[in-house]
This record gives structure tokens, C-alpha cells and sequence, in this order.
């Protein structure tokens, strides 16, 4: 499983033209899902983003974490985050999890997030076509890879 997690002040989602989701404060999480991926997967990386220490205290600085603001969240299915660009000039997309694999992990990991953080998750919509808009608050932007636990 690999994340990409954007501190935001606003961020939102649209499908068609209607806002599917829509937060002020919180995180943005770009989530792209392998095969291999497990229910351990998806607790690590819940706990790491619940717990990431990414907004800023009295003092400016990043010591407190989203349960620390109370802040919001939406989670975006990305396959592309799973993309090789070793061969040629069009990314593979191989690696990435076909949907019968990746919705229900994909499920699984946002009602995990919804239970560490006891709200409500926002997210787009597995496989649509998206459009995000995001006001990075920083910048700040997070990439953990769950097979790679830095």
C-alpha cells in the first residue's frame, strides 16, 4: 500500500460536475493498493497517519497530529501511484491491484481510519473519474510505502 498524504486547508473532490467530498483542515491521502496488501497493511498505515505529527503547535511547529487539530480527511483511490516507468515513456500500471482485490481494501482502510480517528472519512469514488482540488497547507506532503516501513 502506498500513500500520499498532503496537509490541506481545504481539499475537495468533484464527479460529473457534483462535489462528492469537500473538508477544511486535514489531510488529503492519495492511496494506491497492490496484491500483496493486507489487513496488516492497512492498520500500520492508519496508525502511522493518524499519529504523523504534521500541524503546527502554539509555536509553529509540527508537533501535533490530525487527532491532535481535530481535523478532517478524504481518501482517493490513485492506481497511478503504483505506476514503472523503468521501460519506455507510458507507465505500467501491472503492479497496481484490479478492482475485485483493491475495493475491498481500499474499504477496509478508510473504515479503519474512520475508527483511529472516531469521524467520519470522506472519499472519492473507486475507479471514476476525479477531479481533486487541494490548498496544500505548507507545503507539506508525505509518501509511506507499507513495504517499505521508514
Amino acid at each position: 500500500m502506498k500513500a500520499v498524504i498532503q496537509r490541506v486547508a481545504k481539499a475537495s473532490v468533484t464527479i460529473e460536475g457534483e462535489i462528492v467530498a469537500s473538508i477544511d483542515n486535514g489531510l488529503l491521502i492519495l492511496l494506491g493498493i497492490v496484491d500483496e496488501d493486507t489487513q496488516e497493511d492497512i492498520i500500520w498505515l492508519s496508525n502511522k497517519i493518524v499519529n504523523l505529527r504534521v500541524f503546527g503547535d502554539e509555536n509553529d511547529v509540527m508537533n501535533r497530529s490530525i487527532i491532535d487539530v481535530n481535523g478532517n480527511a478524504i481518501v482517493v483511490s490513485q492506481f497511478t501511484l503504483h505506476a514503472s516507468t523503468k521501460k519506455g515513456n507510458r507507465p505500467s500500471y501491472i503492479k497496481a491491484a484490479k478492482p475485485e482485490v483493491a475495493i475491498p481494501l481500499y474499504k477496509s482502510f478508510v473504515n479503519q481510519l474512520e475508527k483511529d480517528l472516531n469521524k467520519i472519512v470522506q472519499t472519492g469514488q473507486f475507479g471514476a473519474d476525479m477531479k481533486v482540488e487541494l490548498l496544500n497547507d505548507g507545503p507539506v506532503t508525505i509518501i509511506i510505502d507499507t513495504k517499505n516501513r521508514e
